[in-house]
C-alpha cells in the first residue's frame, strides 16, 4: 500500500533563511570552480585543449577560487583540503593547481621561451581579473606586476621598447610611491585595465606577427 503522508512530499529545503542559503550558494560556487579545475587539467593533460587557452582559463580559475574560498573559509573549512575531504571530491590535479597557484607552465625543447610566454599571459589574465574583482590594494597588485615586468625582461625575444613593458613599468614606478595598505583609486583601477588589455592584445598580436 501506498504511504500517502503529505510530509514525504514536502521539499527537502537545505537552508532555513538568507544566511544559511548564502553559505550554501558559496560553497556550491567553490565546488563548480574547483570541479571545472579538475576537468581543464584533465583536457590539457590529454591534449584537448590548446597551451594558450589552457593558461588563460586555468588563470582565470586560480583567481576566481581565492574569491569562492575566502567566502567559505572559517573553522569549518579552514584550508581547501578540508573542504574537499568534506564533500567527496576526486580532484587532485585541482589540488596541486591551486597548492602551486599557476597554470601547469611545462619547459619545452624550445628552452624556456613558452614557459616565459605561458607565465606572461597567466600574469596577465590574473591581474586583469583581479581587478575587474576590485582587488586595488597595492600590496594585491605590486607583486604579479612586478612578476610580469620580470618575465617580459627575461623573454629575450620581446623588444626593450615593446608598448607593454613601458605600460608596466609606469604603473610599478606609481605604485612604489603608495604604501602597502593604500588603495587604487577606481579611475585608476579602470585604467590599469585598460593599460593591460592594451598591452596584452599588443603582445598577442607581436607573437603572431609574420
Amino acid at each position: 500500500m501506498q504511504d500517502t503522508r503529505p510530509e514525504l512530499y514536502e521539499e527537502v529545503k537545505l537552508y532555513r533563511n538568507a544566511r544559511e542559503r548564502e553559505k550554501h550558494d558559496n560553497m556550491a560556487e567553490l565546488y563548480a570552480v574547483v570541479s571545472t579545475l579538475q576537468h581543464l587539467e584533465k583536457a590539457y593533460m590529454r591534449d584537448l585543449v590548446l597551451a594558450p587557452e589552457y593558461t588563460a582559463a586555468c588563470s582565470r580559475l586560480l583567481v576566481q577560487y581565492k574569491v569562492a574560498f575566502k567566502q567559505v573559509q572559517g573553522t569549518e573549512f579552514p584550508n581547501i583540503e578540508a573542504f574537499i575531504t568534506k564533500f567527496r571530491l576526486d580532484c587532485p590535479a585541482a589540488l596541486e593547481r591551486i597548492r602551486e597557484n599557476k597554470p601547469n607552465l611545462i619547459k619545452d625543447d624550445k628552452g624556456n621561451t613558452n614557459k616565459y610566454i605561458a607565465e606572461i599571459v597567466s600574469l596577465f589574465i590574473t591581474l586583469m581579473d583581479k581587478l575587474r574583482l576590485e582587488f586595488r590594494a597595492m600590496d594585491m597588485i605590486q607583486p604579479e606586476l612586478r612578476d610580469l615586468r620580470d618575465t617580459m625582461d627575461r623573454l629575450m625575444m620581446l623588444p626593450e621598447d615593446f608598448e607593454g613593458k613601458l605600460k608596466v613599468e609606469e604603473w610599478l614606478d606609481k605604485l612604489s610611491e603608495m604604501s602597502a595598505s593604500d588603495e587604487l583609486s577606481e579611475a585608476q583601477g579602470r585604467q590599469l585595465i585598460f593599460d593591460l588589455e592594451t598591452s596584452y592584445q599588443a603582445f598577442n598580436k607581436f607573437l603572431h606577427k609574420d
